[in-house]
């Protein structure tokens, strides 16, 4: 197996890893714990009224029938540019990931209990979500899917979808922020996977088009430039709205520091994805 295939599923370990280490820690650590209640204590402190229809319609934006529809629209644009093996690729990740969330829930079912919940308790077999990793999985295959010239508008727009509906799930208060975590971490690893078996598939690679370095720099900064920047705008949007934001966010600082940590997330790995597709 080629050096790069070997790396790949080196990277794919490590987010398996990565996502195991998350579990644990908030299963066995009562000061991960202690983060991550107070992370989603400022999320759900952050819950209007005229909010929680446009949380609900984002995050129901992975349910089942759309995720089924954008599934089967990445796999025909797949079909349409002669990807036929990418397309099964995309089809690979969507039910692999997805399977693996819904299995690990109920076995990795954990009590958590928080008083500001009140009687709306997150379930116990909420880790990974399984909305995360659908919306991760998702902005992967919309990378994968993509022309090569497209990569990083598309990575940059998958990772604000995905963070999106994640921010959305914990504001509603369905999910822990590590349940967010958890499900991109499954998203990347079967997408890793995945990936290396359509190298495999194709047993040599097309050669590189010679992109200079400063080509490949910008490429590869466009993803977070693009996230960055729509953060910066809904970051503004908020405070002339709510002039208060500010002293919020400094009065929870476990809120903000889990936004930032699944944002950096989510951009990351679309970011990494374009990377490694690179060739």
């Amino acid at each position: 197996m080629p050096r790069r295939q070997i790396w790949l599923l080196i990277a794919a370990a490590g987010c398996a890893v990565t996502a195991a280490l998350v579990y644990l820690g908030v299963t066995l650590s009562s000061r991960v714990q202690f983060v991550d209640a107070a992370a989603d204590h400022g999320f759900i402190g952050l819950r209007r009224p005229s909010l929680v229809p446009i949380a609900q319609t984002v995050a129901h934006s992975v349910d089942p029938v759309p995720l089924l529809v954008i599934a089967l629209v990445l796999m025909g644009i797949a079909v349409v540019r002669g990807r036929y093996r990418v397309a099964a690729a995309v089809a690979v990740i969507l039910v692999g990931a997805n399977v693996t969330t819904q299995l690990l829930k109920p076995a990795l079912a954990h009590e958590r209990f928080a008083d500001w919940l009140g009687h709306g308790q997150i379930n116990p077999a909420s880790w990974p979500s399984g909305h995360s990793t659908a919306a991760m999985a998702l902005a992967l295959c919309a990378v994968l899917v993509a022309p090569a010239r497209l990569r990083s508008v598309v990575a940059a727009l998958g990772a604000v979808f995905a963070v999106a509906i994640a921010y959305s799930l914990i504001t509603l208060g369905w999910h822990w922020p590590v349940d967010v975590l958890g499900g991109f971490l499954v998203a990347a690893t079967w997408t890793l996977v995945a990936i290396v078996g359509l190298r495999e598939a194709d047993v040599r690679w097309a050669a590189g088009t010679g992109r200079d370095a400063a080509r490949r720099v910008r490429d590869a900064l466009a993803p977070p430039a693009v996230a960055a920047a729509a953060a910066v705008v809904v970051l503004t949007l908020i405070v002339v709205i709510r002039p208060g934001a500010l002293d919020y966010m400094a009065e929870h600082p476990a809120a903000l520091t889990g936004a930032v940590a699944i944002a950096a997330l989510g951009t990351a790995l679309a970011t990494g994805l374009t990377l490694v597709l690179r060739r």
